[in-house]
């Protein structure tokens, strides 16, 4: 089974919010294409270039979303004043993106909010 359907999509003091809805409880190989697309079409559009991904709907996820979410804050990361987030994750990919030392490389926040309060100050 495959989802189409897109993350809402929100634009909060300037940051661009990518919320993950109930169609995207499990995110593997067979889900992300279309959602990676999303993203890396987000990423190019995204001005200034901030972008919060909200997994608050997120119970699983595989190599392959990581994959995504590495490309987008890898191309991100290029443009001048960008700033790359996740919040609100599960309990299982909290671990997993510890285990694999992602928090060490994007910044983790319990709330959306919080996300978009943090790099709505950094990029001034």
């Amino acid at each position: 089974m495959t989802t189409s359907h897109s993350p809402n999509i929100s634009v909060q003091n300037g940051v661009t919010v990518v919320e993950m809805t109930e169609e995207h409880k499990t995110l593997n190989e067979s889900h992300v294409e279309a959602i990676g697309n999303c993203i890396m079409d987000l990423v190019e559009k995204a001005d200034p270039p901030l972008m919060v991904i909200d997994l608050t709907q997120v119970e699983f996820f595989d190599s392959s979303f990581i994959e995504v979410l590495f490309r987008a804050w890898n191309k991100l990361s290029k443009r001048e004043g960008s700033a790359f987030s996740i919040c609100r994750l599960s309990i299982y990919c909290k671990e997993v993106v510890e285990v694999t030392h992602l928090d060490r490389l994007w910044k983790v926040y319990g709330t959306a909010q919080e996300a978009v309060a943090a790099l709505s100050v950094e990029s001034k």
